[in-house]
């Protein structure tokens, strides 16, 4: 079977990484206008560094939980072809053994320029003094940023469009192009499944749903994959 597997905040929430939308996530506590925006950045870069800065040391402090095992032990496997598309931008996928995950938001330990969009492994703390090894243009975050488009979509929208089932987990079915993703994979008769703490926006277009705390739901899906 192929199986692409969509991942948002809510798979990483239980090592420690907030959600962004839900109930006390980041941005009630925080204007995405001024931290996820290049009108932000342009405005205040330091801000925006020192916002990254401590989600970076947050993301290299948590550690994968029981979910992310779980999708690596169905991926290893080998007897279903997985794709593991995610909307985060931690490497907890990768610390817990999964293998080509694409990050459609990029990540917070790769540093861009802004200029020539050569990517290298972010620092610790960047600053807005940092500038591109290559051609010395403005460093900054390689995390996509609201009105910025996001990485892959060819490769995700064809990957989804020879699925056999497409699941969401852990993620709110409110930004585009993700949200739109169970669409693409129904209109091309994909069985398709959210697993979530509590239904999402889209949970309806959805063919089933399974709720619950992701290091419950998930390891007990890929066990019945696996059985």
């Amino acid at each position: 079977m192929n199986i692409v597997i969509l991942t948002g905040a809510g798979i990483s929430a239980e090592s420690g990484l907030g959600t962004f939308r839900d109930k006390g996530g980041l941005w009630e506590t925080a204007d995405w206008r001024d931290l996820a925006t290049p009108e932000g950045f342009s405005r205040d870069p330091g801000l925006v560094h020192d916002f990254y800065n401590m989600r970076r040391a947050r993301v290299r402090a948590a550690r994968p939980n029981a979910a992310h095992a779980a999708l690596a032990r169905l991926q290893a496997d080998g007897r279903h072809a997985v794709t593991l598309v995610t909307q985060n931008v931690d490497d907890l996928h990768e610390r817990a053994g999964a293998a080509g995950v694409i990050h459609m938001h990029g990540t917070h330990l790769v540093a861009l320029c802004a200029a020539c969009a050569h990517r290298w492994p972010a620092p610790d703390q960047m600053a807005p003094a940092d500038t591109c090894p290559e051609c010395r243009g403005t460093a900054r975050p390689d995390v996509v940023w609201f009105g910025e488009q996001p990485y892959h979509m060819d490769m995700i929208v064809s990957a989804l469009a020879g699925c056999d089932l497409f699941v969401a987990i852990g993620t709110s079915g409110v930004v585009y192009p993700a949200a739109g993703f169970v669409e693409i994979a129904t209109r091309t008769g994909a069985d398709t499944l959210e697993l979530n703490l509590e239904p999402g926006e889209r949970a309806s277009d959805f063919a089933a749903g399974r709720f619950g705390p992701a290091t419950q739901v998930v390891p007990a899906w890929v066990d019945e994959m696996l059985a």
